[in-house]
């Protein structure tokens, strides 16, 4: 059980704060306990909670297979967006998807790009069970995300919510600057450890980071950027990335409660771990129904494809196997945007070659022609991109069907007529015109 210090807050540089922020005053900062070396226990409900969770994600994981090599970038971009629109950034997939590919955008874009490579690094790099995570591996983490701030924890105490620009007013405080290198350290070596239900792990380390909060900007994102690292490590995902914040993004308040839960006197962990656990598993069946859905639509414009080519007919009109073109279909799932210097130089072909196989799909009604003041600027593969939308739509409602519950924000609806997702597609069942 954490403790509660008290504080001053005497504002040296008064200007252009209200005159309530201005007001001295003292104030109440909690300082969590450090987490140790072992799981705590949890009551049976939790526990059996948590369990389940790790059996639907082993069989996601499984069900996705192999897919998740080119699904999981789709699937971080994803959870990206929704920690992003967390934190108030509203951005749409397609215009995510451009942003990261020619690196320019608005800086809501740039900022969630920041976010995706972030997630990455952490699977990538503190997901390897044969280092140590470190408090350096934190920071590093944190300032991909936040480039822009210098790097290092937190040096000045801060706060979360609240109606100003003051301690005073804030709906939480995080411990005091001079506590955060020492929790941040603990809480690596915790994150570490694989031991027990990686679940229960995962949610702890999340909350514990969430409540230490080291950082000036970028906490939300990192330490949702943690959770992959901790069940990759634990083996518990060996395929596919869970993106459990997507869940968190649909219902912010239920989020927010459960941090509370957990730095309450005593601390409410059950009911903090048993709602993560059930994110973990409405993330799980979204991103499974994802997956199924890709592997419909690569078919879907496959069979256009050859269709297309026959219509006109091209020898042969099922290309071969190693085309441009089949190999440009093969990765739409993880690359949606594209221009033909990018896929010469991911394919390994001449631009030539790239701009042929682009027109040919852009002909086949597969891509779409994205201009800017009448000039081409990249080909989109506008059915990926809905598909996401869609799924983003059902994260807004915890994953549930969007006929029977509207989202209150999220991507706007895609014209699902226009892109042929109505009725066969799994993930546009949980969507509807009109909604």
């Amino acid at each position: 059980m954490g403790e509660y210090v008290e504080r001053l807050w005497a504002p040296e540089d008064a200007g252009g704060l209200s005159r309530k922020d201005r007001a001295a005053g003292r104030y109440l900062a909690y300082v969590p306990d450090e987490l140790g070396d072992r799981l705590p226990t949890l009551g049976a409900a939790a526990q059996g909670a948590a369990e389940d969770a790790l059996a639907v994600l082993a069989r996601a994981d499984e069900r996705i297979g192999e897919r998740g090599r080119y699904l999981n970038h789709l699937l971080i971009r994803s959870e990206s967006i929704s920690s992003s629109w967390i934190e108030g950034n509203r951005i749409s997939p397609k215009r995510l998807a451009i942003a990261e590919l020619l690196h320019e955008g608005p800086q809501q874009a740039l900022d969630v790009v920041a976010n995706v490579r972030a997630t990455e690094a952490a699977i990538a790099e503190l997901a390897d069970r044969e280092r140590a995570i470190t408090t350096e591996d934190i920071v590093d983490l944190q300032h991909v995300i936040e480039p822009r701030l210098a790097r290092g924890l937190r040096r000045e105490q801060n706060w979360v919510g609240g109606p100003g620009w003051s301690p005073l007013r804030a709906a939480f405080v995080p411990p005091p600057e001079g506590e955060v290198e020492r929790l941040v350290a603990d809480l690596a070596r915790f994150a570490t450890d694989t031991a027990g239900n990686p679940v229960v792990r995962a949610a702890i380390v999340h909350a514990q980071f969430e409540t230490i909060h080291p950082f000036i900007d970028g906490n939300g994102r990192t330490g949702r950027a943690l959770i992959h690292t901790v069940l990759r490590r634990a083996d518990a995902l060996r395929n596919a990335l869970i993106p459990i914040s997507t869940v968190f993004a649909g219902d912010t308040d239920s989020y927010i409660a459960g941090l509370t839960d957990y730095r309450a006197d005593p601390p409410r962990l059950d009911e903090w771990v048993a709602g993560f656990a059930q994110a973990a598993e409405r993330a799980a069946g979204n991103a499974v129904r994802l997956a199924e859905d890709i592997a419909a639509l690569d078919a879907r414009v496959r069979d256009e494809l050859v269709a297309q080519r026959r219509a006109r007919d091209a020898s042969p009109a099922v290309p071969r196997r190693d085309a441009v073109v089949l190999r440009i279909l093969d990765t739409l799932a993880s690359d949606p945007v594209l221009t033909a210097e990018s896929v010469s130089t991911r394919l390994g072909v001449s631009p030539a070659a790239a701009h042929r196989a682009l027109t040919e799909l852009a002909e086949a009604g597969i891509l779409n022609r994205a201009k800017e003041r009448g000039r081409l600027v990249c080909w989109t593969a506008d059915r990926h991109l809905a598909l996401v939308a869609l799924t983003e739509r059902s994260n807004r409602v915890g994953a549930e069907d969007t006929r029977n519950r509207r989202p209150a924000r999220g991507p706007a609806l895609p014209d699902l007529t226009r892109y042929g997702l109505g009725g066969a597609s799994r993930t546009s069942c949980r969507d509807a015109p009109g909604l």
